[in-house]
């Protein structure tokens, strides 16, 4: 793919157009992740479909995409601010985006009122930076009338159906966000992220959460990816920001509800002696990792958990994303689990090496189908007798379909 070439429609793009014809969609994700882009080009297709059925039309037809759509209402844009208050929608409009709408306390309550009285004609898209499913809790319920789905960063896959290798390069040197990656310019980058680093925390976290001690987050922000990949010690993070134990476990969970991060737990067969409690970190954005051999490894994280939240938002089956490490030390960096059940383990290496001695052990040890040790190099060999496969990761992306 060339540098500054647009991709083909998101993803999830056909999957919720689907749903929205008999639910609401919650649609959640880290900030500037194509959210908005991908709700207008819902609203762009809307409009064609209404023009092909002889549907209203406008005297002034708006470009396809454009964010003055009149049913683009944004929370943060004072004039929409207001008719939402106020209980007002654009008339003749089949499909309404509420964007940042959360941020409004009474949202739930809100927002129901509007899909009750109008679901018969209009369908509704509520999208947000921020854990929308976790920002339903109390208040009026919207449970049996939504689906929610996490829309991700770019992967290989979406980025790139011929599963290059240049394209792997450029994820892992850009990261996933849309406008970063597709301008490729190293000085526009570190400018794009620090600025949306410093967005997070300013505008979403102090629009949703009571936090007195906003500075101290933004240093825990900027300690976290020098955390990644190895057991996150929240006792280490409590004597480098002097706060209590309980604080910055609350400041963690934030910023996993701002899509900053996110956490794995331990997995534990029956046969092996793994530890229960530790838990591993990454983050949404793997560029932040300076270091090659954590951001690689960030980097399959990321994609592996796409992979989970898009069988599980899609399928609705319970997917979890996991790593395997015994007392002893030895370790597998990722199982990803269905419905409790383990479907493949993945270690990663920056470079080609011989099989992981931690995988023959527990391949031997553990009922896990299949074991995946991914690397950025050539190599491509199979050990059936401890099932293992060793491989480049565009091979492993396009073989397990991650999306």
């Amino acid at each position: 793919m060339k540098t500054g070439e647009l991709p083909h429609a998101r993803y999830l793009s056909e999957r919720i157009r689907q749903d929205l014809q008999s639910k609401m969609v919650l649609l959640g994700g880290p900030r500037q992740v194509g959210k908005t882009t991908l709700a207008l080009s819902l609203l762009a297709a809307s409009d064609a479909e209404q023009v092909s059925v002889g549907g209203p039309q406008r005297s002034t037809m708006l470009p396809p995409g454009d964010p003055q759509h009149p049913a683009y209402l944004n929370w943060d844009f004072m004039p929409d601010k207001s008719g939402l208050i106020g209980g007002n929608i654009p008339a003749d409009e089949p499909l309404i985006i509420l964007d940042e709408i959360h941020k409004y306390p009474q949202w739930r309550s809100l927002v129901k009122g509007l899909y009750d009285t109008y679901r018969s004609r209009v369908s509704f898209l509520i999208t947000g930076s921020a854990r929308l499913d976790y920002y339903t809790h109390g208040g009026d319920s919207l449970d049996g009338r939504y689906f929610f789905y996490r829309l991700h960063p770019f992967s290989l896959a979406e980025l790139d159906p011929h599963y290059s290798r240049a394209s792997t390069e450029l994820l892992l040197r850009f990261g996933g966000f849309p406008e970063p990656l597709l301008r490729g310019e190293e000085e526009f980058s570190r400018r794009w992220h620090k600025q949306r680093s410093r967005r997070v925390i300013q505008d979403d976290l102090t629009s949703l959460e009571e936090v007195k001690s906003v500075e101290l987050v933004k240093l825990l922000a900027d300690l976290l990816p020098s955390k990644v990949g190895s057991p996150l010690s929240i006792r280490s993070l409590r004597e480098d920001l002097q706060v209590a134990y309980e604080t910055v476990q609350r400041w963690i969970g934030i910023l996993e509800n701002l899509f900053f991060c996110f956490r794995i737990s331990p997995y534990g067969p029956p046969k092996i002696r793994a530890i229960k409690k530790e838990q591993k970190l990454y983050l949404w954005d793997w560029s932040l990792c300076t270091e090659q051999g954590p951001r690689f490894e960030n980097f399959v994280a990321s994609q592996l958990l796409k992979y989970c939240h898009a069988v599980e938002d899609t399928n609705g089956y319970h997917m979890e994303l996991r790593f395997l490490r015994e007392v002893t030390g030895k370790e597998i960096d990722f199982v990803v689990l269905k419905e409790g059940k383990p479907l493949f383990a993945v270690e990663c290496k920056n470079r080609q090496h011989e099989i992981d001695p931690s995988i023959k052990y527990f391949a031997e040890r553990s009922d896990i189908p299949q074991f995946y040790q991914v690397h950025l190099g050539e190599k491509d060999y199979e050990n059936a007798e401890h099932r293992i496969r060793v491989l480049p990761f565009e091979k492993f992306a396009r073989i397990l379909g991650l999306p």
